[in-house]
């Protein structure tokens, strides 16, 4: 496994529960700001489910990811309402109350 997965494996895991994190964020916060699908990538290869949340990751909008790995994106729905988060009408997270602010 490469570094740059571990970084990311690492942040996320940094995650409050009731919170959330953009894709970009997370890159950003592991110093390579320009790979946001890159933390897909990893995420998507995330050897650890339990331990690494990566339910917490979502796009810059709120939207939740088509193909989340470990269940589709209903599953990832309802991981996060379970933990408190809110979703708009338009099923996007509320990023201004949910937004994790590292």
């Amino acid at each position: 496994m490469g570094t740059f997965n571990v970084e990311v494996y690492e942040m996320v895991r940094q995650i409050p529960k009731g919170r959330v994190a953009s894709y970009g964020q997370i890159a950003r916060l592991v110093g390579r700001p320009r790979n946001a699908r890159f933390v897909g990538f990893a995420l998507h290869a995330n050897p650890e489910p339990g331990v690494t949340p990566c339910h917490r990751v979502v796009f810059k909008d709120g939207s939740l990811a088509p193909g989340f790995a470990f269940g589709g994106e209903d599953e990832q729905r309802h991981l996060l309402q379970a933990e408190g988060v809110e979703f708009l009408p338009d099923g996007r997270v509320d990023m201004e109350r949910f937004c994790w602010e590292a």
